[in-house]
């Protein structure tokens, strides 16, 4: 049995309009939300690789969060997300091995888009004999 490749799409909410607690409240409900998923193989947030000097600990980046899909499951994924964020700017990372794409969304459309770049990427690395 065959291991189908998941992709990681990492996205941050990036609406002008919220301030960071309201963004923050937003991606912790979407990340419950997320975990409970049958699509997502694992969620969660990002941390910040850079925190500021003299903090303890790790800290999470606000309104990041960070979802592996698999290739089967991305178009019910990016559809979920779109629902969730209903025209809200989005910006998302999708990364597949050592591929990487970045793509901003202002529309649930731009969003489903991501599709079609996740699915290139996938048969780029593969070299499309699956």
């Amino acid at each position: 049995m065959i291991d189908e490749p998941t992709i990681q799409f990492t996205f941050a909410i990036d609406d002008p309009e919220l301030d960071d607690e309201r963004r923050q409240k937003l991606a912790n409900k979407l990340l419950r939300e997320l975990r409970n998923l049958d699509e997502v193989e694992k969620a969660d947030r990002v941390e910040d690789l850079n925190p500021e000097a003299g903090s303890k600990g790790f800290a999470t980046l606000i309104g990041v969060l960070t979802a592996e899909v698999s290739m089967k499951n991305v178009k019910g994924f990016l559809s979920f997300l779109g629902d969730r964020l209903q025209d809200k700017p989005i910006k998302i990372n999708v990364k597949l091995g050592d591929k990487e794409v970045n793509i901003e969304a202002k529309s649930r459309q731009e969003l489903l888009e991501s599709e079609r770049v996740a699915k290139e990427l996938l048969a780029a690395m593969g070299g499309g004999n699956g």
